[in-house]
């Protein structure tokens, strides 16, 4: 009697987190450096070193990749804006809190964030990505709040212009994606000690 073959003893091979995150890690370092547009799925799988179609097992599109990308970078860094928001802080040491949790996540999320600053702006037009506008509106109140607050408790000068110093800061903190290196010279909490010392007490001698 010829033998059948049994399907019901098939299984299904589930890819390994660990995988996972290496290629997503690989595909933020393509889209970083190339752009969301001018990236492939092919582009993605040459730099795994891997098959075009074997990176369609992991993930169904390149938006999808992006998008797990992008979306647990802004969740990791609400956790930690989020608890020094609720901390009870004066409103310097939370502008010191944000701006050292701010490179704490260039420093983990570096490409992520160098896609978040370049693509951001078109992606927020996808239905998919609508949940990138409502964490740059969550991130605007929580800054905005902060230095008015310090304004009104006589922090910071009665002359600031509050949306101006906003636009500084957030500019000046999170450019430093283009030309930081994880495991580089300084820490992340280091480069926040020195830019804080800057931008809150000047570049003078002190008196």
């Amino acid at each position: 009697m010829p033998k059948t073959s049994d399907n019901s003893k098939k299984t299904t091979v589930t890819p390994s987190p660990q995988r996972r995150r290496e290629l997503l890690s690989t595909a933020a370092e393509v889209f970083a450096a190339h752009g969301y547009n001018a990236t492939t799925v092919r582009r993605i799988a040459d730099e795994a070193g891997m098959l075009a179609g074997s990176l369609y097992y992991h993930f169904d599109s390149k938006e999808a990749m992006v998008d797990e990308i992008l979306s647990t970078f802004l969740d990791e860094l609400w956790a930690g804006y989020e608890a020094v928001l609720a901390a009870g802080l004066g409103p310097r040491e939370t502008i010191e809190a944000l701006v050292t949790e701010s490179f704490r996540e260039i420093d983990r999320h570096r490409a992520a964030v160098a896609i978040y600053q370049k693509e951001s702006r078109h992606l927020s037009t996808q239905p998919r990505f609508g949940y990138l506008t409502v964490s740059q509106r969550k991130f605007e109140e929580a800054w905005l709040g902060t230095l008015e607050r310090g304004v009104t408790e006589g922090v910071f000068r009665a002359d600031l212009d509050i949306r101006l110093a906003y636009r500084f800061l957030r500019d000046t903190v999170w450019v430093a994606a283009s030309w930081y290196r994880p495991g580089g010279q300084h820490s992340p909490e280091e480069i926040a000690r020195q830019y804080l010392s800057m931008v809150l007490d000047g570049i003078t001698p002190r008196a």
